[in-house]
């Protein structure tokens, strides 16, 4: 029986923000197949001491810490013509390690989570590449250059068109390569020209048992307010365009009608252009908490107006699966089998997103039938579980085989 190598691009725990649940619960389970060796970054010290059960049954761990600036791989990436994606996650440690694992255990399959992490893959290796991009990063791009000007426009087109490049070329290499909808998986077919059979949808799940409103009790706030939230990385480019324009755009429309609402932006390292919001227009930026399921469990309407995004939006699914009504962007509500009006609300623009919102506060009965209908089609289709039913499959293997001990 072989091993596996899984490469991702951060420390797959705590599964707190969006790339980490995916790569942690992929990791979860192909630990319960196979011995599984690791290899990842983390941002700093305590990211790379943090302790996750996953840990101690892996068969080897190697966490680099990713110390390179980015205006050094900006320089790195002009001077070897390479996108910046890639020479930012450039390590020689990382490199020996993989090099040793292949040499001195009986891998057969790697597992590349995110595609910074592509360019580990050896040229002469005989196994099976398993390439789970999640999201056509490429596109990400694209959209980027399409909407700013100046430097960052060239920068944005330069990263886009290299890494379309690259994700081609990763995908005609690798065996299977995943994205978590189909949306997203058909858009890479018509820019790579593989087939189903090269290019998987693999949705993402939910923690069902975590994400349960009747285990956790709700923030505390002054009653009687209605509150809105949004949850997020909040260094994150969408997520802080997203955010600036509800507090801007959405609620003092919201506010004429429920002058006493507040809109809660709830999710760690908030940037300083997020910080200034505080105090607009009902607005209060939270930061980092203990435990977001407290919050959500305080809002009485969850919003995703995201003006940018890929793939699946766990923030949605999680507020979702709390049983909270949802109002999202339709770039946010992509790729969940939801339908608009009976699981949760899909927004065409501003003004409607608070339209939406208004309704909702104005009939918290109306929200809460919206979120119970939604917690259910949640638990009946999202568990790890169902999502992850093929993975043993795509890695080449027999579930029917023993189990062997990762160390």
């Amino acid at each position: 029986m072989g091993e596996i190598l899984f490469l991702t691009h951060r420390v797959p725990w705590p599964p707190n923000r969006g790339d980490k649940i995916r790569a942690h619960h992929i990791l979860r389970k192909l630990i319960t197949y196979r011995p599984v060796h690791l290899a990842c970054f983390a941002d700093d010290e305590t990211e790379a001491a943090e302790w996750c059960d996953v840990k101690g049954l892996l068969a080897t761990v190697r966490i680099a810490r990713r110390s390179k600036p980015n205006w050094w791989a900006g320089i790195e990436a002009i001077a070897s013509g390479k996108p910046v994606s890639l020479t930012a996650f450039e390590s020689a440690e990382i490199q020996n390690y993989v090099d040793d694992i292949l040499k001195t255990r009986p891998i057969d399959c790697i597992f590349v989570f995110s595609g910074q992490m592509a360019q580990y893959i050896p040229a002469d290796f005989s196994g099976r590449v398993i390439m789970d991009f999640a999201d056509v990063d490429s596109a990400k791009f694209e959209s980027y250059a399409g909407e700013g000007s100046g430097l960052m426009t060239r920068v944005n087109r330069r990263e886009g068109r290299l890494l379309r490049d690259f994700e081609k070329q990763i995908g005609e290499r690798a065996d299977h390569s995943l994205f978590v909808s189909e949306a997203e998986a058909q858009l890479f077919r018509q820019r790579s020209g593989l087939d189903h059979q090269k290019v998987i949808a693999v949705g993402n799940g939910i923690d069902l048992e975590f994400y349960d409103q009747e285990k956790v009790l709700a923030a505390e706030l002054p009653n009687g307010r209605p509150l809105i939230i949004f949850t997020g990385q909040m260094d994150y480019r969408p997520n802080v365009e997203a955010v600036i324009s509800f507090a801007k755009e959405v609620m003092p429309k919201i506010l004429e009608q429920h002058p006493d609402t507040r809109f809660a932006i709830v999710g760690r390292a908030p940037t300083p252009e997020v910080s200034r919001l505080d105090g607009l227009n009902g607005t209060l930026v939270i930061g980092s908490v203990d435990d977001i399921r407290c919050w959500l469990k305080a809002a009485d309407v969850v919003v995703a107006p995201l003006r940018i995004a890929r793939g699946i939006q766990n923030k949605v699914l999680e507020a979702m699966a709390m049983g909270k009504a949802v109002v999202a962007s339709a770039p946010a509500a992509q790729g969940i089998a939801a339908i608009d009006g009976q699981h949760f609300h899909v927004a065409d623009d501003a003004q409607h997103e608070a339209m939406l919102v208004c309704d909702l506060l104005s009939d918290l009965g109306k929200a809460k039938a919206l979120g119970e209908r939604a917690s259910e089609l949640i638990r009946s289709n999202y568990s790890w579980n169902k999502q992850l039913a093929n993975i043993a499959k795509l890695c080449g293997i027999d579930e029917r085989e023993p189990v062997e001990a990762a160390r």
